[in-house]
């Protein structure tokens, strides 16, 4: 009762106060656009609260973003190709979802001889040398100069590769949305991964992503990786504290710093779909056989891209045409 009054509280607050001396804050014009400084994110677990506010502000500002599925959806082969359907679950928060892009996680566990419940954000880790961008063999996953790794909704198949080569299955599949249904509706991905863009379209404004902007205590700070890292050193060094994604998966844009292990908050999380663990991960992408995918799926993913584009292109034409043919009648 504690938490959700506090959660209830804190949420009141910022709508009585509009948000003042939060939203006002965006980026310096150095970091601005899509194709700038390589940037990161910094979470302080001790800051969070667990208000939920990042929660409701991805929500909000994501919205037009999330699928809007056709149903009845078509039969899939082989049969074994299973549904999987959100649309009607778009409020669950407990885990990643294709319309909830970040949610709390939280854990239970001992700081400084006290019994503590530590709560943090989850989303995608933004990885520095992305495998689902690497692997994916339709080029529908790519990682920004920036920093951020994007999935493009009009290009993904949903076939979930990239769910299947993320260290920690990440990104999540809507059916009934995407150009599965324009080409081989029973055949293709059955649908479109979702996952945190990092709010892409609002730093190439100079806004700071809405998770951030949002928050009451300042739990995350956003800036080139560089400096992220030597804060968080900072960080762990004054309170004896523990260091999550510098070097994981060979290095991600989204950095934590705990006061405990992160092998002690890892044991003391609930883990499963679309609730990512804390364990050590090494780098994928220096396998040979990663790197040799990578490289042999590239130059295919880029025709395969290129492909996509020319049909959607042709295919707003000719809707074009055919409404000019109708006018004209």
């Amino acid at each position: 009762m504690q938490k959700i009054s506090r959660r209830s509280f804190l949420k009141a607050g910022l709508a009585a106060a509009g948000t003042v001396g939060i939203s006002g804050l965006a980026l310096p014009s150095s970091l601005r656009g899509a194709d700038q400084t390589p940037l990161a994110t910094l979470i302080d677990i001790r800051k969070c609260v667990g208000c939920e506010a990042c929660v409701d502000a991805c929500k909000e500002a994501n919205a037009d973003k999330f699928p809007q599925p056709q149903k009845p959806f078509p039969k899939m082969y082989p049969s074994r190709v299973k549904v999987s359907d959100w649309s009607d679950k778009k409020e669950v928060r407990n885990r990643l979802t294709p319309y909830t892009w970040v949610f709390i996680q939280s854990a239970e566990v001992v700081v400084d001889g006290e019994k503590q419940t530590l709560t943090f954000p989850r989303r995608c880790m933004h990885c520095q040398n992305p495998p689902c961008a690497d692997l994916c063999p339709w080029g529908a996953a790519r990682k920004l100069e920036n920093g951020i790794t994007l999935i493009h909704a009009d290009i993904c198949l949903g076939g979930q590769k990239c769910k299947a080569v993320c260290p920690w299955s990440i990104p999540e599949q809507q059916t009934g949305v995407g150009l599965y249904l324009d080409i081989l509706p029973s055949l293709a991905g059955n649908g479109v991964m979702f996952k945190c863009d990092r709010c892409y379209n609002r730093l190439e404004k100079g806004s700071l992503p809405a998770c951030i902007e949002n928050c009451p205590e300042n739990v995350q700070t956003i800036g080139p990786r560089e400096e992220i890292v030597r804060q968080a050193h900072a960080i762990a060094k004054e309170i004896g504290g523990y260091i999550y994604g510098e070097t994981e998966n060979g290095g991600t844009n989204t950095l934590y710093v705990s006061p405990v292990p992160f092998e002690t908050l890892n044991k003391a999380v609930e883990k499963g779909p679309g609730q990512p663990h804390f364990n050590k991960v090494g780098d994928s992408m220096a396998h040979a056989d990663n790197l040799a995918k990578a490289m042999i799926i590239a130059p295919f993913a880029g025709l395969a891209a290129g492909a996509v584009r020319c049909y959607k292109a042709a295919k707003t034409i000719a809707a074009s045409a055919d409404k000019g043919a109708q006018e004209e009648k």
